[in-house]
């Protein structure tokens, strides 16, 4: 079974890859092009020739956009099929559609909501060359705090379900998930550094679109693959 479930999240996951494209083409490629046509427009301000394009904006924003989606998605999904493996059959939500839109949530929270909310997405333009190991450094420990916090909330939600009952445990565990990744976000470095006069209005709808791309992802990810599942187990006790 892990191994289907294993090929089953990395085909949604490509499909859901797909769907992303789609969708980042319309949302996010316009705040691209904004961006960087202001990233052009400082550099000609400061009487400074704009760096040769390595690849070219039409390869970026398609060759190259769907083959970062679809390796995504493959990379999320596979990932999301051995979690429902281990999931299913331990935890209390035994339905599989409701057990895959249960952990899609919990995954968007953990893995890109909780570090979006610290260190937002920047678009081009935004952003020192000289802190990138910082910054991604930082993100990447945000995430595997968050992903730590999450499985140690879960494991005491089972606890603490058991003396309070399930609403109170789970409730606290969720407490518990907030105050451990609050003093984690306190602790980390602040990073600023968009330019001065950097339009305010493109930099959020930026960031909502870089969030939108990840809800789209997830939604697809959780609902296709419980709806493939459902079907498969179904399948399988009418044959036998």
């Amino acid at each position: 079974m892990t191994r289907t479930f294993l090929l089953r999240g990395m085909l949604v996951g490509i499909v859901a890859g797909l769907i992303v494209f789609a969708f980042a083409r319309v949302v996010g490629e316009p705040q691209v092009e904004r961006a960087i046509a202001f990233e052009a427009g400082m550099d000609q301000a400061r009487g400074e020739a704009p760096e040769p394009e390595m690849v070219s904006r039409k390869l970026q924003r398609g060759f190259g956009l769907l083959t970062g989606t679809l390796v995504y998605g493959a990379a999320i999904g596979g990932l999301f099929g051995l979690v429902f493996a281990y999931a299913y059959g331990r935890s209390p939500v035994t339905d599989p559609r409701a057990l895959a839109a249960l952990l899609a949530a919990i995954g968007f929270v953990t893995i890109v909501l909780v570090p979006t909310l610290k260190y937002p997405a920047n678009p081009p333009a935004v952003g020192n060359a000289e802190t990138i190991g910082v910054r991604t450094g930082a993100y990447f420990l945000l995430i595997a705090s968050s992903l730590a916090a999450m499985v140690l909330s879960m494991k005491a939600g089972r606890y603490l379900s058991r003396r309070y009952g399930a609403w109170n445990g789970y409730l606290l565990a969720a407490a518990l998930y907030v105050v451990i990744v609050s003093a984690v976000s306190r602790w980390m470095p602040e990073i600023d550094e968009v330019p001065a006069g950097f339009p305010v209005t493109l930099m959020w709808k930026f960031r909502v679109a870089s969030l939108e791309i990840q809800v789209v992802l997830w939604a697809a990810l959780g609902l296709l693959f419980g709806w493939l599942t459902e079907r498969d187990l179904n399948s399988s006790r009418t044959a036998a």
